[in-house]
Formats: C-alpha cells, sequence, structure tokens
C-alpha cells in the first residue's frame, strides 16, 4: 500500500468546500510539511489570483513547492497572469513552482485552439502541466489536442465534484475519462470532491461523492487493461470499504506503480481526513 498512496494528497485547503483564509492555509501547510506525513506531496495549490495573499502570510525562512492553477480572477488575459506568475514564483526564493494546472475554458473553448495557449504561457517553466476539459467528457478532444501539440511533460485534470450537484460526474464518465487517458499513456490530476476515501452520499448536501480509494483501484484497473472499461466502472461504483481495501492491498508491485504513474495525485481541501481514513480502513483489511 504504500506505493498506492505515498505522495497522493495536493493541499488544496484554499479551496471549498473548506476555503481556508491565506493565512490559515498557510500556517496549516506549514504544519504539514514540518510533519512530513508520506501521504502529502507537499504541494500548496494556488490560483493565480490569489498568490500575492498567499505571499503576504510567508516568513523568511518558509520553502514552499506550489501547484500554480491558471484562473480568470483579475484583469488581464489568463495566459498573461499565468506568466506573470511564473515570473514572480521565479524570483521569490520562499517559493518553488512544482507543476501548473490549467482549466482550457480559460484559454478557448476548442481545446485545439486552447492546448497550443497553455503551453504558450507555461514554456520554459520545467514542470508538469495538466489541462482541464470543460466538462470530463471533453477528454478525448482534449486528448487528441494534447496528441497533437506532441510536448512532454502533460497531463490531464479530472474534476470529481464542486458546489453544485452537476459538478460530480457519473461513474461512467470518470471510467471514460479514466480509461481513455490510460489509452493514451497521459498522467492525471484529480480535484474536488474526494474528500473522503469510498463512494457515499454525502447527508448535508445530498451529493454523492467519489472515493479517492475507489479512483485508485479504477486506476490499477485501467492501467492493467484500459481495453475493458467494466472493472474500471465496477471500482468507482463500489460503496463497500472492506471491498476495497482488499482489492488494493492485493494489488502487486508492479500494478500499485503504474496506478500511480497514471493517477498523480489528487487535491484535498483536507489534509487529515484522507491520512485518518487510510489509515483505519488499511489496519482493517
Amino acid at each position: 500500500m504504500t506505493a498506492l498512496l505515498t505522495g497522493l494528497v495536493d493541499d488544496a485547503g484554499l479551496f471549498p468546500p473548506t476555503a481556508l483564509p491565506p493565512a490559515e492555509a498557510v500556517a496549516r501547510h506549514r504544519r504539514d510539511r514540518a510533519a512530513g506525513h508520506p501521504m502529502h506531496t507537499l504541494r500548496l495549490l494556488v490560483p493565480v489570483g490569489r498568490l500575492a495573499e498567499v505571499r503576504a502570510e510567508l516568513r523568511p525562512a518558509d520553502r514552499l513547492r506550489l501547484g500554480l492553477i491558471a484562473d480568470t480572477a483579475g484583469p488581464g488575459a489568463p495566459a498573461d497572469r499565468l506568466r506573470a506568475a511564473l515570473a514572480t514564483v521565479a524570483a521569490d526564493n520562499r517559493l518553488e513552482t512544482a507543476l501548473i494546472e490549467a482549466p482550457l475554458t480559460a484559454f478557448g473553448t476548442d481545446p485545439a485552439v486552447a492546448v497550443p495557449a497553455v503551453l504558450d504561457a507555461t514554456a520554459g517553466a520545467g514542470v508538469p502541466v495538466f489541462l482541464e476539459p470543460a466538462a470530463p467528457d471533453g477528454v478525448d478532444a482534449l486528448l487528441a489536442a494534447m496528441g497533437t501539440a506532441a510536448v512532454p511533460g502533460l497531463g490531464a485534470k479530472l474534476r470529481c465534484g464542486g458546489v453544485r450537484a452537476g459538478l460530480f460526474p457519473s461513474p461512467a464518465e470518470v471510467a471514460h475519462f479514466v480509461t481513455a487517458c490510460a489509452r493514451s499513456g497521459v498522467p492525471f490530476k484529480a480535484t474536488a470532491g474526494l474528500h473522503h476515501a469510498v463512494r457515499h452520499r454525502d447527508p448535508g448536501t445530498g451529493f454523492t461523492h467519489h472515493g479517492y480509494l475507489n479512483l485508485l483501484l479504477a486506476a490499477a484497473r485501467a492501467a492493467a487493461d484500459p481495453g475493458e472499461p467494466a472493472p474500471v466502472l465496477r471500482a468507482l461504483e463500489t460503496t463497500d470499504a472492506a471491498t476495497l481495501a482488499r482489492d488494493l492491498a492485493a494489488l502487486s508491485q508492479q500494478a500499485a506503480d503504474a496506478a500511480r504513474a497514471l493517477l498523480v495525485s489528487y487535491g484535498s481541501c483536507s489534509t487529515r481526513t484522507p491520512v485518518s481514513e487510510a489509515r483505519t480502513l488499511l489496519d482493517a483489511a
């Protein structure tokens, strides 16, 4: 299980539903860095439009690795804002850009146009870039545009939820996204909605959330056979924690490595819950 869980969780504390104020987000991230739990990537996900707020909370001794996320919040074109943010991070010895995430909708409606625009804005950054289609079913057009670009270090980004029910893709949509990436040999990151380990219905909102262990198992099955979507779909639909933990624990080292080569990480607004739930479920497996 170490190979499956190490470096799985990006810190998305600035994002809903937790939406920590920058001072609290930076303070929590600082504590997580000091603790160094192996499930944490120790990357803080920061929208370009909030970079100044985060920098204002830093101490001289801080050393933070950022996942910079392109956005449309603020003046100027998203591409120019992203370039400026990359330059700001590069000039600040307390910060390092570890990866970049970009919603294609900020750069155009057509992936054939948006993908080159993102690549132009991130040229020379020297870090992985993950591109998010407008909806999960846009993955095929995204992958086609990425293939045409033929640039190494590109990945896809899967949005698994949000503040509205319509932002939660169905298991079939997620299965298609995961298998499409596996067939193309394109890694992906996930974001939003993966607050807990196992698929469940939130009693407060009524939203049915995907579980991060479900997604891990789906990635393992897609990596093993991307032409067979049924096992991937079953992994995503499973709501039994014991079954998930047992199936994950039974994976070989090779299968676990392949799963994580496909699923790079996911952003969680809580950095404590994924760790505590993994410990509880896997201890019982």
